[in-house]
């Protein structure tokens, strides 16, 4: 599988498409006054107490009280820990593994106005705030330290059982009594010294994170971890890996410095992006993620799949449309659903849908090809970082699953709430639309002359958020294209649309 990385930096945001051979398989989006706080590491104060539910609301600092379930605040670590450090891979225990317990009820480890030390491991999402634990995981280039944990743990991912052994070895030699670790998939093939290293990087950290704590007031931040563009290298960064394009030279420089520290080897696969035009509309990129957000998706056979989400979970529809295939209905349907199972997979990681989905592929007659389609469907999702459990195809060709959800879809990132028909339908955010004309108005840089001004016209609402909440992005952009910038509002153009031209 070819890997390709692009990202584009500006003072706003950071996006990054990761693209498998040719195909967009991730879109990673982080703005500046909207990152969030997955990984990050509180000193927090208890705020109540709900026996009812075995839960606690914690206080860390945000505009909404943390959620604290009992089984992830136990004092030992649990096997069945809902929140199980190093999720992005499925985890086999060896030597020293967790050991089952008789949990305690919350109301006798924990009370109104007690500090402890938590880690969230799940953005807030709409309504509901974040969720935390206080199993703190701290993930490295190849292990995850479990420093609350006494057992080592290697990814699934890692099938060779040579290479599973040699592993375990390694794990079990450096095991000590400050804590466990997982070694994740990036570990394999690894020396035993870059994994210690790696180790005593962690070890170190913790350290410091212990040493902050100690003399902090609750509620406040103790450590925030790598930003988007940082995990994302950390995490996604292999040897596989055929390029990381990016644009911006102040972070091209950071990046470099980064993977120069961790893994020097890859460094040559960094490149910095020059031309004029724009790196993801270069790419292909944007009318990519257009599509992304489109509820119908075709199929190459001509087939496609409707995604519709709901408040309760995400329905997907397998549809033949075009495809009328060459022999007999049922391989029709057959090859439909067997295309269609690779694409939802694709999806559901592109648009990052998490919680209940529900799959609806067309009826098939014969057992053997379900199983087929059922089969195809888990080899899919191996790729998917995101933690699943996947039920088989019932009788009327459904299929239930579940997806970890740890940070908001691309959808609720990029859109919001249709005013025009009372919100059942989704338009593109005003922050969206406003970083668009920005990216629009650079890329016009190349058809200007000396002296010219641009004048951009749009919808009012945009034009109060690129004056108001914006105008240092407007200032910056004007001295970056050394040229001046005037903002029309028109109230006879769409939320999402926009006029550009020179004077």
């Amino acid at each position: 599988m070819k890997q390709e990385i692009f990202i584009n930096c500006t003072p706003q945001e950071s996006r990054i498409a990761i693209v498998e051979d040719g195909s967009l398989a991730e879109f990673l989006v982080e703005r500046k006054q909207e990152r969030g706080i997955a990984g990050n590491i509180y000193k927090g104060k208890v705020a109540r107490v709900l026996p009812g539910m075995q839960a606690a609301f914690v206080e860390i600092g945000m505009d909404k009280a943390a959620f604290l379930h009992v089984s992830d605040f136990s004092t030992a670590f649990e096997a069945g820990s809902s929140l199980l450090p190093g999720s992005e891979d499925e985890i086999i225990f060896e030597g020293p593994k967790p050991t089952s317990h008789r949990r305690l009820p919350i109301e006798r480890q924990l009370g109104r106005g007690q500090e402890i030390l938590v880690q969230v491991a799940k953005d807030p999402i709409g309504m509901k705030g974040a969720r935390i634990t206080s199993h703190i995981s701290l993930p490295g280039r190849y292990l995850v330290f479990m420093p609350t944990t006494s057992h080592v743990g290697i990814s699934r991912r890692i099938e060779d059982d040579k290479e599973r052994k040699r592993l375990k070895e390694i794990a079990l030699s450096l095991l000590t009594e400050e804590g466990g670790f997982i070694l994740r998939t990036a570990s394999e093939g690894i020396s035993k010294r870059e994994i210690q290293r790696d180790l005593g990087f962690l070890t170190k950290l913790w350290g410091g994170i212990q040493e902050k704590a100690e003399g902090a007031s609750a509620p406040s931040l103790i450590h925030q971890d790598l930003d988007l563009i940082a995990r994302t290298i950390r995490d996604f960064f292999t040897t596989d890996t055929h390029q990381v394009v990016m644009d911006q030279i102040k972070e091209y420089r950071r990046i470099l410095d980064f993977v120069g520290h961790f893994m020097p080897r890859l460094k040559p696969k960094i490149t910095l992006y020059t031309q004029a035009e724009p790196i993801m509309a270069h790419y292909g990129i944007e009318e990519k993620i257009t599509k992304a957000l489109e509820r119908k998706v075709w199929l190459h056979s001509g087939g496609y799949i409707t995604i519709e989400r709901t408040e309760a979970l995400t329905a997907i529809d397998v549809n033949t449309g075009r495809f009328v295939g060459k022999r007999n209905q049922e391989e029709t349907i057959f090859k439909t659903n067997l295309e269609a199972a690779q694409e939802i997979v694709r999806q559901l990681r592109l648009r990052n849908i998490g919680g209940i989905i529900i799959i609806d592929f067309i009826d098939m007659e014969k057992e053997g090809n379900r199983k087929k389609v059922y089969e195809a469907l888990k080899d899919a999702i191996k790729e998917d970082k995101a933690r699943t459990n996947i039920l088989k195809i019932s009788e009327l060709g459904l299929v239930e699953m579940t997806r970890q959800r740890t940070r908001e879809s691309l959808e609720n990132m990029l859109l919001s709430p249709c005013p025009y028909c009372e919100g059942r339908g989704r338009i593109k955010s005003h922050i969206t639309v406003g970083y668009e004309v920005l990216r629009a108005i650079k890329k016009e840089k190349t058809r200007l002359e000396d002296g010219k001004r641009i004048v951009v016209r749009l919808h009012p609402e945009i034009a109060n958020f690129l004056y108001d909440e914006e105008n240092h992005g407007l200032d910056y952009l004007e001295r970056e294209i050394n040229h001046k910038i005037i903002i029309k509002a028109s109230d006879n153009l769409h939320h999402d649309q926009y006029e550009i031209s020179t004077i």
